[in-house]
């Protein structure tokens, strides 16, 4: 199998790194060779994190270049506008529509970009976009999302349920496990 590659990318306590960790785990249990790579950035300050997922029969380097992403999954539509240049022809973005206002945002030094999922669209790129803190909230905490976000991503991918749930498990603390299960199931069964 060629090397697939996933971008995950947020800002800074979206738990994005969890779900590159859930993810890798997840690959690895279905016999890939797998690296994942985070670069947190100014994560600390609400600033974007990215981490890389590769995942295949041989996987050399835990970075993905520009133009070379399988998956964009993305806590935040912004974030998602920001790595654009490293999906590659044909490749998939899966996104939260929320909308976390940064610095110059907050200063009033630039305005937030409008209607970013109907121009991603209207450019050409394949865009699945839904409101996962809405959903997380429903499952039961908004830290939630990034679970969401998973169950979603979860129709893109040829492994069953009960590989996901294990994945969960062997990554949530298990006083979290049941509200975490909630939101990937309503992640999952959101269209």
């Amino acid at each position: 199998m060629e090397t697939k590659n996933v971008i995950i990318v947020g800002v800074g306590g979206q738990g994005s790194l969890l779900a590159s960790k859930i993810l890798g785990h997840l690959l690895l249990n279905q016999g890939y060779d797998v690296k994942v790579s985070e670069v947190h950035g100014m994560s600390q300050r609400g600033g974007s994190v990215i981490t890389y997922v590769r995942f295949g029969d041989k996987v050399y380097s835990p970075v993905v270049d520009e133009g070379q992403a399988d998956f964009i999954v993305s806590f935040e539509i912004l974030e998602t506008a920001r790595w654009l240049s490293y999906l590659k022809p044909n490749g998939q973005i899966v996104t939260n529509i929320q909308q976390i206002d940064p610095m110059p945002v907050i200063t009033g030094a630039a305005a937030y970009p409008e209607n970013l999922v109907e121009k991603m669209k209207n450019a050409g790129f394949k865009v699945d976009a839904m409101d996962c803190l809405s959903l997380a909230r429903q499952a039961g905490s908004q830290k939630a999302v990034n679970i969401v976000l998973l169950g979603r991503l979860s129709h893109y991918f040829d492994v069953d349920e009960a590989a996901w749930q294990k994945s969960l498990e062997a990554n949530v603390p298990p006083k979290f496990l049941e509200l975490n299960k909630k939101a990937f199931a309503l992640g999952k069964s959101s269209c």
